[in-house]
């Protein structure tokens, strides 16, 4: 399973913000358990959430990640998911936006059904390249 992360970006780039959190995090890590080096494989992915329905997709998404990773049946048993937070509210999440645009009852409704929808899912192996094929990529762009 993976982290999900939904942020409002304004001024500051989202790629700072993430390398400040991650850096935070990996030397809290790394402190507690007595370890050195790095903590995450890959750079973070991320996708713009630009409309009302799709944010409300991508929140429905990452709720129910941990149902389809198999860590608990229903939505409100994972305890490091910030559904509960939603619903009885929190200093940490803007709970306002999302209830601009769904009422509590529907978002609890919407959050029940079985997501139809993908978002988020990235196949990586579209991304792999070989020796070869990134050589050829860089040659050919030197010759542009």
């Amino acid at each position: 399973m993976s982290n999900h992360l939904i942020l409002k970006v304004g001024i500051e780039n989202l790629g700072l913000i993430l390398k400040c959190i991650a850096g935070s995090y990996v030397y809290w890590y790394n402190w507690k358990y007595k370890r050195s080096g790095h903590l995450f494989q890959d750079r973070f992915k991320s996708e713009p959430v630009e409309k009302y329905e799709y944010f409300l997709t991508v929140l429905r998404y990452i709720h129910q990640n941990p149902i389809k990773a198999g860590l608990c049946k229903n939505i409100f048993e994972y305890k490091y998911s910030s559904y509960m937070d939603y619903l009885k509210g929190s200093s940490l999440i803007d709970t306002d936006f999302c209830f601009s645009i769904i009422e509590k009852q529907q978002f609890i409704q919407f959050h029940n059904e079985i997501e139809k929808e993908s978002c988020l899912e990235i196949d990586e192996s579209n991304f792999r390249l070989t020796d070869e094929e990134a050589k050829y990529i860089i040659q050919k762009n030197k010759l542009m």
